[in-house]
């Protein structure tokens, strides 16, 4: 697991960033890892739609990380998984739940600062305490992707200079509480962007979408990873409903 978790490390490398084309379940990942992917990831929303679920741990905590050990059992790739609240808002339960993902044999997850159930961002002191007790509780050898919904709740014409200081001050609480990562979805102006990548102390992480930003202008401003979130879930069910279509004609 840590040789995993090393060359999963290592493929973050801001201007060359490594893609991550999310899945859902094993057969997804199978797909990617023979598509040639060089680790697999899942979206939150799209392991809960694939359950029948709504996103914002509506899937049990039973149910993903028995997801997890599927996917990361139905490849030889490094695997993440999005956890997103960590199924606990306590510091010590939040870190049981991230070591039991662990135990899963996934080398990381995304962990998210939005209230779960709820309205706004948990404060910054409190989520890197949630971020200090998991890294207390899995060791060195896990990828913790920190992610901030700062630019995820705001309309993107509101995202500003102001909007990128928040998320600096994040982004240094998390690296100092342990963070591996840094998540900013929701945020694709690439001149704030470039901004953050330049004063981030972690490798940082956008969230592509239709409409957003190449893969090529995403590198030239120092991003290190790409999410493709939800996107990818959508597109394949979007494809397997046309096909029901088109088999009844």
């Amino acid at each position: 697991m840590s040789a995993k978790f090393d060359t999963f490390a290592a493929l973050h490398i801001a201007g060359d960033p490594i893609v991550l084309f999310n899945v859902w379940d094993a057969g997804s990942a199978q797909a990617a890892e023979r598509a040639g992917a060089k680790a697999i990831a899942t979206g939150s929303w799209s392991v809960a739609a694939a359950h029948g679920l709504s996103d914002a741990e509506a899937l049990p905590i039973d149910l993903a990380l028995a997801s997890a050990a599927r996917i990361v059992g139905a490849v030889t790739l490094p695997v993440t998984i999005d956890f997103e609240g960590g199924y606990a808002v306590d510091p010590a339960a939040f870190a049981a739940n991230v070591a039991k993902l662990a135990a899963t044999g996934a080398i990381g997850c995304n962990v998210e600062d939005q209230v779960i159930g709820g309205k706004g961002i948990h404060p910054v002191d409190a989520q890197a305490a949630r971020i200090s007790a998991a890294r207390a509780a899995v060791g060195p050898a896990f990828f913790i992707n920190a992610r901030t919904d700062i630019f995820l709740q705001a309309a993107p014409e509101t995202h500003d200079k102001a909007k990128v200081d928040a998320a600096l001050d994040r982004a240094r609480a998390y690296a100092d509480a342990g963070a591996s990562g840094f998540f900013v979805p929701g945020l694709a102006d690439l001149a704030l962007l470039r901004r953050v990548c330049e004063a981030s102390p972690l490798p940082v992480n956008v969230m592509a979408s239709p409409g957003a930003p190449s893969r090529a202008a995403f590198a030239e401003v120092g991003v290190a990873r790409i999410s493709h979130g939800p996107f990818p879930y959508r597109a394949a069910l979007a494809s397997f409903e046309e096909g029901v279509k088109a088999a009844m004609r």
